[in-house]
């Protein structure tokens, strides 16, 4: 059993890459957000699979907030911009298995960057050099 080290993305987001498979486009990764934050707007081009394990977040776009315990299907072509509600007194950490790209939009929806697996490796192995943590066993790599 390897532990996976958090690294952090942008200040208030980190998240642990538990497995990668560039080949089936397969990427899973745990993610913590402090209240308030917000990723950008996204189009996923496969389905995700999401369980809130603490905390609570939601989409701009809908209504539904997941708490604790929710699991979310995401089908392929979702278009949403994720948030750690604000109003948290806690850190939102959700497990996403995610099928495919985040194709990252700009506000006039173009694609500003691509996350897929491939990507979420290297960028997650260059993190963790760069943070000073332990050469992860990712699965998949």
């Amino acid at each position: 059993m390897t532990v996976m080290p958090w690294v952090t993305l942008f200040e208030g987001a980190d998240f642990q890459l538990l497995h990668a498979n560039i080949e089936k486009g397969l990427w899973v990764v745990n993610t913590r957000f402090a209240p308030g934050i917000q990723i950008s707007t996204h189009k996923h081009t496969g389905e995700v699979y999401a369980l809130t394990l603490a905390g609570s977040w939601h989409y701009l776009e809908y209504p539904e907030i997941n708490v604790a315990g929710s699991y979310l299907y995401e089908p392929a072509g979702s278009i949403h911009t994720l948030q750690a509600l604000p109003e948290n007194d806690c850190i939102t950490e959700v497990w996403f298995a995610v099928h495919g790209a985040n194709l990252n939009l700009d506000a006039d929806g173009n694609v500003e960057s691509v996350w897929d697996a491939g990507y979420m490796s290297e960028l997650y192995l260059r993190l963790c050099s760069e943070q000073g943590k332990c050469h992860p066993d990712v699965i998949g790599l």
